[in-house]
């Protein structure tokens, strides 16, 4: 896993808390746990000329004999350093139990004699346009009060290179505190340095002045620093190698939140700028594309001109943020104009939502969902409302016959054949894994391959058959029914109406789990009473037809002949005036099924038949009980025990 920006800033911290004359078999070791942590080669090149013994071309070549991923890790690095007094506060990165340290630790190695930032810093001479290395940046003009050049006779020298004449550019902590030097020779008279026993790490020089909320350019050398301010009169901060950057623009973040920071990299830290840049919200200006390696801002002002590397910064742009796990829309950011819900049946169902329909056996709820869906397969009017025409896949889990039957009644009553209505035959279980789910959708797209045409309506038929089982009453089992049953709806963009049964007790709704009725957009009743069959709308999410009733009768049909030579029939629903909504309590289960037995006696039954005629579907006692509560109501005549419905004869119906 990479190292994130603010573990590479500790790993340098850590670098330079470690003294570089190392036996060359720990340097070696420190090297490789150093390029484990993230580090660079230009820290860890200005970490090792700090030796007394220091060989470019040595460094250069343990550098690149590393292997990512194999032999010593960060944690040789961290251990290291804590033996040299370092300690890393919170956030340090998960490393594996502490172990003793090899030998006791030693403290910090202090600088020597002479050799602090602040005493070579107060032997050093004011700079000047004159300098050869300012000259060779075009940085004639750049604020200079915060530069020194070394003398030409001093004596100083690092990893056996003179310092004499080396311009002294000041690494300030985030406090302004003097904290480590960088030297740099003349151009030709040797490689920029930085003073041993001074760490670099998270210092920084600013070349102009931070004003908040003002624009802030992250470089990793004082001259690519220079150039920045020269194109643009806006600050610049050298960070004295790339490494630091994150640590530099972590603190100006702190320091400041609306500061614009723009990171400028040298060719070949795009990925490490971007990966800042996401973590910090800066923006980056990167070099224009085909440039050499280690290319620089400071290249492109000498080459093109400080207008051009304007421009570059000026145009610099965050990185676009990570997406949100989750779809997150922001009131302000609505447009004016309402878009209004796309209705599949007007005022009734909601193009790809999700809805129950319910009622007592008997109650006409199939045929009702039979009826409107075929309008919808034809693109027919229904019931007086405007329909969106699409095919139509009906999963007839309960009784398929059933289903083609009732279709063919419905065929030769309208005298039409209706197309793009797919009855799926086979049953479907919604509860017991995932394979049926997918099976749906799967068959979903494939007819809307066929056909050319997308399907607008799933009916399942009934939920007691999805989701065989189940415990219809817990919500650990129906809410994985519930998940399948969007997962089918949202995959096909197509609205899935439930066929569901009423509850024992009517008048609480429809049976089992309330969380499907929270579920669904749309929850509609479908009623039998003695004044005539009626759907009301009786949850509407996102319409404002809720408490409508729609009325309806059922016609029987005669499709032929049975084998003992009686009519076979079906029934169509046929619209009428809906009934008025009874001010009483619903009919349960019981009372609703017993009430329609008798209306098709029309000779009445005796009570004790009744109650046979129900065994063994409802318990004896509650078959007589709901009897009971039909007479008192009136809706059931009692005379000499024979029992018999006050309403006239009708066809029967699910």
């Amino acid at each position: 896993m990479p190292i994130l920006t603010n573990d590479t800033a500790k790993a340098i911290d850590a670098l330079h808390a470690i003294p570089p004359d190392l036996p060359r078999d720990e340097w070696v070791k420190v090297g490789m746990g150093a390029h484990a942590a993230g580090v660079d080669f230009d820290t860890f090149d200005a970490w090792s000329a700090g030796a007394g013994n220091y060989d470019a071309a040595a460094a250069r070549d343990v550098w690149r004999s590393i292997k990512p991923g194999k032999g010593v890790g960060a944690g040789t690095l961290f251990r290291k350093a804590a033996e040299n007094g370092w300690r890393m506060g919170e956030g340090k990165p998960q490393q594996r139990p502490p172990q003793a340290p090899r030998k006791a630790a030693e403290p910090p190695r202090k600088p020597a004699p002479g050799m602090s930032p602040a005493e070579v810093w107060a032997r050093c001479e004011a700079a000047t346009d004159a300098h050869p290395y300012i000259v060779a940046k075009a940085a004639a003009g750049v604020p200079l009060d915060g530069l020194r050049v070394l003398p030409a006779g001093a004596g100083l020298r690092i990893a056996g290179q003179s310092m004499a004449g080396a311009l002294a550019v000041p690494a300030l902590a985030a406090d302004g505190t003097l904290q480590s030097l960088q030297l740099i020779p003349p151009p030709g008279a040797g490689k920029k340095l930085n003073l041993p026993g001074a760490p670099m790490a998270g210092a920084s020089f600013t070349v102009g002045e931070v004003v908040p909320g003002a624009p802030v350019a992250l470089c990793e050398g004082v001259g690519t620093a220079w150039a920045c301010w020269q194109a643009t009169g806006h600050p610049a901060v050298a960070c004295f190698g790339w490494g630091n950057v994150g640590k530099v623009a972590a603190d100006l973040r702190q320091r400041d939140a609306s500061a614009r920071l723009v990171l400028v990299p040298d060719v070949g830290k795009e990925d490490s700028a971007a990966e800042i840049a996401q973590a910090l919200q800066c923006a980056v200006a990167y070099m224009p594309e085909g440039e050499p390696q280690n290319f620089d801002a400071n290249d492109l002002a000498q080459r093109d001109g400080f207008d051009v590397l304007a421009v570059l910064l000026e145009n610099a742009r965050e990185p676009a943020p990570p997406a949100l796990p989750l779809s997150v829309a922001f009131a302000d950011e609505l447009p004016d104009a309402f878009t209004p819900p796309d209705e599949l049946v007007e005022g009734v169902l909601t193009a790809g939502d999700g809805s129950v329909l319910y009622g007592d056996s008997n109650s006409g709820k199939t045929f009702f969902v039979i009826d409107m869906a075929a309008a919808v397969a034809r693109g027919a009017r229904w019931m007086g409302r405007n329909t969106e025409p699409g095919l139509v896949v009906y999963l007839a889990a309960e009784s398929p016959a059933s289903v083609r039957g009732r279709l063919q009644a419905y065929q030769r009553h309208h005298g039409v054949k209706v197309p793009n209505f797919a009855i799926v035959q086979s049953p479907i279980d919604l509860f017991d894994g995932d394979a049926d789910t997918e099976a749906v959708i799967s068959v979903v797209r494939q007819l809307e391959r066929q056909r050319g045409q997308k399907v607008r309506l799933i009916v399942g038929d009934t939920l007691a058959r999805l989701s065989a089982g189940a415990n219809e009453n817990a919500g650990q089992d129906m809410g994985l029914v519930v998940r399948r049953f969007d997962r089918i709806r949202t995959a096909c963009n197509a609205h899935f109406c439930l066929i569901h049964h009423s509850g024992k007790a009517a008048a609480n709704g429809a049976r089992g789990w309330s969380g499907i009725r929270a579920a669904v957009d749309t929850e509609i009743e479908v009623t039998d009473s003695p004044t005539g069959r009626c759907a009301e709308i009786t949850k509407q999410r996102d319409l404002s037809t809720k408490g409508e009733r729609i009325g309806f009768r059922l016609d029987t049909v005669t499709l032929g002949t049975t084998k003992w030579g009686a009519a076979a029939t079906s029934c169509v629903v046929v619209p009428a005036d809906a009934p008025d909504k009874p001010q009483g309590k619903r009919l349960s289960e019981v009372a609703g099924a017993v009430l329609e037995y008798l209306r098709t006696q029309p000779a009445g039954k005796k009570k004790r038949e009744v109650v046979e005629h129900f065994q063994p579907l409802y318990d004896k006692s509650a078959v007589y009980r709901e009897l009971k509560k039909l007479v008192a109501a009136g809706q059931v005549l009692e005379c000499i025990g024979i029992v018999t419905a006050v309403s006239e004869v009708r066809n029967g119906a699910n």
